[in-house]
């Protein structure tokens, strides 16, 4: 089986955390009057930004799972669900800890706005569920690949019925993974479809890419399903609705957001699978390596992470749209030489929490 690494993902990575840098820094800082929905510009930028969350949490499903059953296929992968479960509850962590105010809670003032759920909490548990998957099935490879399908179906056919889910006499901590009425950006439904999506891919990947013309027909594969899932979903819902009588088909087609950007991450995979050759040893796929260690840079300078003074405090909602531009391609540099000349790569990050874990053993 090959075992070489997928270089096109470190791109797609690399698109998507770039993504994220320019459509939070504009979305939070440009001023609401030029949010104008009958401008194309702003509109396409608007759908390119709704790729970025999909195309983060089909990716991290992808690369995990696919080093699960590289690790698993070698005779022992203990060393990788280690390292697995260590680093999905070391994203949960870092995704509270971004949202801490210690000014606030050292001057005695507790806000339970930490325990929103943002994107790192969702993609850190979805790491941990994926190895539980796997340990249960691994040993049985095509049974993980169409049980992963059926999940990644089910999150997404279900939507309607937590769309507006409220849950109530239950702690914070727990209820934000499954509601946003107390604010949490994302929950792990429907998210974690797309991380077990990704991880069907990457049986598919595992299994076959050692096959001659694989990637040729991979590539005409992303791109006819991409297309098909973004133009003609929503009527294949309503064609199994008219079938079966399953309202719920038909509710999921009404509001068809989830397949629909699953076409964009496919057809996004496509273009950069298509030009893997060009990318390895590239800046952007060096920029992929580094997603997690520019996700908390970032936070930090927007959002004024641990001490509340960032540049949201200044320029919330005040830039015009050059003004956002220009300064969303500046944030994007600043980030990125941080990155690279301090933080490094993301093994920066997890290395130094082991460390810290290590010290607290000792």
């Amino acid at each position: 089986m090959n075992t070489n690494r997928l270089y096109f993902i470190d791109a797609v990575r690399a698109f998507a955390i770039l993504m994220m840098l320019q459509g939070h820094f504009i979305d939070t800082l440009i001023d609401p009057v030029y949010r104008d929905t009958s401008n194309q510009v702003y509109n396409i930028w608007s759908y390119f930004r709704g790729i970025t969350a999909p195309t983060f949490f089909t990716i991290s499903g992808l690369v995990f799972a696919y080093l699960l059953l590289r690790a698993n296929a070698k005779g022992d992968d203990r060393p990788r669900i280690k390292k697995g479960l260590f680093r999905g509850l070391l994203l949960i962590i870092i995704g509270y800890s971004l949202r801490v105010n210690l000014l606030d809670w050292f001057s005695g003032y507790f806000n339970s706005y930490f325990l929103v759920i943002d994107v790192l909490q969702c993609i850190g548990l979805s790491l941990i569920l994926l190895i539980g998957l796997h340990m249960v099935l691994k040993h049985h490879s095509y049974i993980f690949s169409i049980v992963l399908f059926i999940i990644g179906f089910l999150c997404f056919i279900t939507e309607p019925l937590y769309r507006d889910l409220v849950i109530k006499d239950v702690p914070l901590f727990f209820a934000n993974y499954m509601t946003k009425v107390n604010g949490s950006v994302f929950t792990i439904l429907p998210w974690f479809g797309y991380t077990a999506f990704g991880a069907f891919l990457s049986t598919i990947f595992f299994r076959h890419a050692h096959r001659n013309r694989f990637k040729i027909f991979t590539i005409i594969t992303f791109f006819v399903i991409g297309y098909f899932l973004v133009y003609h979903s929503s009527w294949f819902l309503k064609e199994l609705y008219y079938l079966t009588d399953i309202e719920l088909l038909f509710r999921s087609a009404d509001y068809n957001y989830l397949f629909t950007r699953l076409g964009n991450v496919l057809i996004l995979f496509g273009v950069f699978y298509t030009f893997e050759r060009f990318l390895k040893q590239s800046l952007i796929a060096r920029i992929g390596e580094k997603t997690l260690s520019m996700y908390v840079i970032h936070f930090v300078i927007l959002f004024g992470s641990f001490t509340g003074v960032g540049l949201k405090r200044f320029y919330n909602e005040s830039l015009n749209p050059n003004e956002a531009v220009i300064g969303a391609f500046i944030f994007i540099v600043i980030v990125s030489l941080i990155s690279f000349y301090y933080a490094q790569t993301n093994h920066f990050v997890y290395n130094l929490a082991r460390k810290i874990v290590d010290r607290f053993k000792k």
